[in-house]
Parts: C-alpha cells; structure tokens; sequence
C-alpha cells in the first residue's frame, strides 16, 4: 500500500494512476498539522486495518495533477544517524561512525512534502544534499530487540538531509525549514519486503551523484530502529532517516533534486534561493 496525502489534508492509497480517498472512511478528516495519517496513527490505528480497508466504492481522483504533501506532515520527531556507510565516513574524513556518535534530532518543522521547494538560508555558505531511506514508524518502540524491530514499522520513504556546512551544531545546520522533504508516499513495509535490499540514487541538477544498495549501511534498518528505541521511545509517525552514501555535495538555486528508490517511488523537489542571506547577517552573528 502506498500513503499520500494532498495539500487539502486528505490521505489516499495510490492504485495505480488514482488516488484513492481513504479520510472519511477512516474518520480522520480535519486532521491537525500533523496530517490525517499521523491522526489516524495516534488513535490506534494499525497497518493492519489500512490493509483490509475495502477499497470498493470510495472516492478516487487522477495521480496526475495532484499535489502532494509531506505524507506526515509534522512528525512527532525526526531522527538522524551520522556516518551510517563507510563511502560517505571516507568521503567526510570522519574517523568516527554512528556507533559512536549515536543518533541525532532534526526539527519536525524541516519537513516539506514533493510539491514544495529546498530553501537555501544562506547566500554565501554551501548547503549539501543528502539522499536518504526513511523508515516511518507504525507502532510504539521503547528498547526493542534488533530480532523485533522492523514489527514496529509502518513503511518506508525516500528523504532528503539538506545540510549547511556551516560551524553549527548537527542539529542546527540540519534543522532549517523545508530542509527535510519526504515522499511522494509512505509504502508500506508489507509491500518493501526487505528494507536492506533496495537501492538508492540521487541526482542534482541531472548529474547522478549517490548511488548505493541499503544493504550497506553500518547500522540496518533493525538495528537502527533498535538503538535508537535504547535511547528514545518511538512512536507512531516517528520518522528515523538512515543516513547518506558518499557523493553529498553543493546544491543551488534552480537546480532539482531527486532521490529514487526501488519499490519507494521517487521524490523530486527544486531549490530556490528566495529570502536567503549573507551568513554575517544572521541574527545573533558575531
């Protein structure tokens, strides 16, 4: 099954070239910021009911044409694991991995969806694309084992990490607004089978510049689920971004950026760099 949501809060399953409208049969029209699939999570509901949802006789309208929001517009968290492939440790000259950085936050208000656009905050400071897996989570996770761990997902997504290289804490160079899109869809994790045998590109401006297989992240998916339910509980619409691959460089305005992912679907978004600012000018510069 795949999850979309539009921009006028309605949460759809795609089949095919439709969207099929799942909010009022699941009760969760007028949805807060969050989106009505993060509603429909937080009252209970289970991968298992989206599942054996009748399908028949509810409303559907054209793929095409339609805009597309972030399928969980404001997660409850967004998780980050630094140095998460040895090509990107080797490419950063990093002499540490996640295992011993451990995980990091971004803000959930970073999150934009396919129909949005990458701000760049700064006029003179690189911003770096970073083509991601995100692993969304469908139920509640607190210090599961790595054997358990992939029961407590929902789906999985393409993701962007849009960083500034700046002087910054992580947190922060990795935080700004619509630094985090994701989408089209969440496809859910019944439909991925393995999560570690599927592959990802990335391109800037046409130019392929991240290409890997997921069964090379240091930390897989299970074990990265795991670790981070040992140091926060998880829950429903949680979202975990499993790192980069080498090949992360400088995006500008105009240019597009795509991240693709087999059996995921491709997210595809511009960059513009509207309102953006001399770093010296930042508030609180010294």
């Amino acid at each position: 099954m795949r999850l979309a949501s539009t921009v006028d809060a309605r949460l759809h399953t795609v089949v095919g070239d439709r969207l099929v409208d799942l909010t009022d049969a699941l009760g969760v029209a007028g949805a807060g910021a969050g989106g009505p699939l993060l509603a429909f999570l937080e009252r209970g509901g289970t991968l298992a009911e989206l599942t054996a949802l009748p399908l028949e006789g509810l409303p559907t309208r054209p793929l095409d044409g339609a805009r597309l929001a972030a399928p969980i517009a404001r997660p409850g968290k967004v998780v980050g694991a630094p140095v998460n492939y040895l090509d990107h440790k080797a490419e950063m000259g990093e002499q540490k991995t996640i295992a011993e950085y451990g995980v990091f936050l971004k803000a959930n208000s970073s999150v934009i969806g396919p129909d949005d656009s990458i701000r760049l905050p700064y006029s003179d400071v690189r911003t770096d694309q970073e083509g991601e897996l995100a692993v969304v989570i469908g139920k509640t996770a607190s210090r599961v084992d790595v054997a358990d761990a992939l029961d407590h997902v929902l789906g999985y997504a393409p993701t962007l990490d849009i960083t500034v290289r700046s002087t910054e804490d992580r947190s922060t160079r990795k935080s700004f607004d619509t630094f985090t899109p994701l989408g089209p869809w969440i496809t859910t994790a019944d439909e991925v089978g393995d999560p570690g045998d599927l592959e990802l590109r990335c391109w800037v401006g046409g130019e392929l510049r991240q290409q890997v297989r997921t069964k090379e992240l240091i930390f897989d998916v299970a074990e990265l689920v795991a670790y981070t339910s040992h140091v926060m509980t998880l829950y429903p619409g949680d979202v975990i971004a499993t790192g980069t691959p080498a090949g992360v460089g400088p995006i500008a305005a105009g240019q597009r950026v795509v991240v693709e992912i087999d059996r995921l679907g491709r997210l595809d978004v511009p960059v513009t760099d509207e309102g953006a600012i001399p770093y010296g000018r930042r508030p609180g510069a010294r």
